[in-house]
């Protein structure tokens, strides 16, 4: 069994024509058909639209480039038994 996702326009007559090649020739096949709206996606929201005081990333940005990070020593974990 293969399965195929792909993206079609349904037109004004209200069909939709899909036209898959799938490689066979002169064999009987079962197609099952699985459809769904695609929703129109909404615009991508500015930081300031998403809570964030105006100008934050610009100000912050970089701003622990003069002292990075650094993880500490986490210790050594004990080895456990693989399980299978």
């Amino acid at each position: 069994m293969q399965s195929i996702k792909l993206c079609s326009h349904v037109g004004d007559d209200g069909i939709l024509h899909l036209e898959i090649p799938v490689g066979i020739t002169d064999k009987e096949m079962e197609v099952v058909v699985i459809y769904q709206q695609i929703e129109p996606s909404t615009p991508t929201k500015t930081p300031e639209e998403l809570g964030w005081p105006p100008g934050f990333f610009e100000q912050t940005y970089g701003s622990c480039q003069d002292d990075p990070i650094v993880i500490d020593y986490e210790g050594d974990f004990e080895t456990r038994e693989e399980i299978v």
